[in-house]
C-alpha cells in the first residue's frame, strides 16, 4: 500500500520542493495519479482549508501549501488526460475589471484543483468581455465562471460580468460563483449569481454544488 505521507505533509506544509519530490517518487514507483489526488492531495488541501477556518493556518500559509498544489499538478494534469481522466467540472476564473488583487483568486484556484476541478485561470483585471471569450473558446464548455474581487469600487464588475454572459447567451450554461472580502451573500442575490463563498476552503464545497445540482 502507498504512503502517501510525504506528499501529504510537504503539501500541508507549504514546502513545494518536498511535494513534488514526493510526487515523482510515487509516479516513478507505478502509483496511479488519480489515487495521488484523492488520497494525498486533495486531502492536504481540505485539511488546509479546514485549518485556515479554525484560525490554525493564515494566509500565507494557506497559499504557499496552493503553490505546492500547483506545483503537484503540473506533473500530474498531463498523466491524468493520458489516462483520460475527465475533471469533474472546469472552472473560467478571474479577478474583475478594474482590481488587480489575485491572492484570494490563487488560492481558490489551488483549492478547486485540489477538489478534482480544472482550472482556467485568466489572471486580473479580467473584462467582462473576456471571460465570455474564455467560455466560447473552451471545449468542452466550462461549468463554473467564478469571479473574484477586493475593492468595493470593482463590484459592479461582477455584474456587468454575468450581464455580458446574458447578452452572449452563455449565462444559462454556465453557473456563476462569486467571492472576495467586500461581497456578501447579498450582494451575490443581488446580482443573481449562483452562489457565494467567503472563503477558498468552502469555495470547493460550492462549486461541487453547483456541478452536481
Amino acid at each position: 500500500m502507498a504512503d502517501w505521507t510525504f506528499l501529504h505533509q510537504g503539501i500541508l506544509q507549504g514546502d513545494a520542493e518536498a511535494a513534488l519530490g514526493a510526487a515523482r517518487v510515487l509516479l516513478d514507483a507505478g502509483e496511479d495519479p488519480v489515487a495521488l489526488v484523492e488520497h494525498a492531495v486533495g486531502p492536504a488541501m481540505r485539511e488546509a482549508g479546514q485549518l485556515f477556518q479554525d484560525g490554525e493556518y493564515f494566509v500565507p500559509e494557506l497559499l504557499m501549501a496552493a503553490r505546492a498544489t500547483k506545483g503537484v499538478f503540473e506533473i500530474v494534469r498531463p498523466l491524468l488526460a493520458q489516462q483520460g481522466v475527465a475533471p469533474i467540472g472546469r472552472v473560467v476564473l478571474g479577478t474583475v475589471k478594474g482590481d488587480l488583487h489575485d491572492i484570494g483568486k490563487n488560492l481558490v484556484g489551488a483549492m478547486l484543483e485540489g477538489g478534482g476541478f480544472e482550472i482556467i485561470d485568466l489572471g486580473v483585471d479580467v473584462s467582462p468581455e473576456r471571460f465570455a471569450a474564455a467560455i466560447t473558446e473552451r471545449s468542452p464548455t466550462p461549468t463554473i465562471v467564478g469571479l473574484s474581487a477586493l475593492l468595493t469600487t470593482t463590484l459592479p464588475a461582477m455584474q456587468k460580468t454575468l450581464a455580458a454572459l446574458a447578452a452572449h447567451a452563455m449565462r444559462a450554461q454556465v453557473k456563476v460563483m462569486v467571492g472576495g472580502a467586500p461581497v456578501t451573500q447579498a450582494y451575490a442575490n443581488s446580482i443573481g449569481a449562483d452562489g457565494y463563498a467567503p472563503d477558498a476552503a468552502s469555495a470547493v464545497a460550492l462549486a461541487q454544488r453547483l456541478v452536481s445540482g
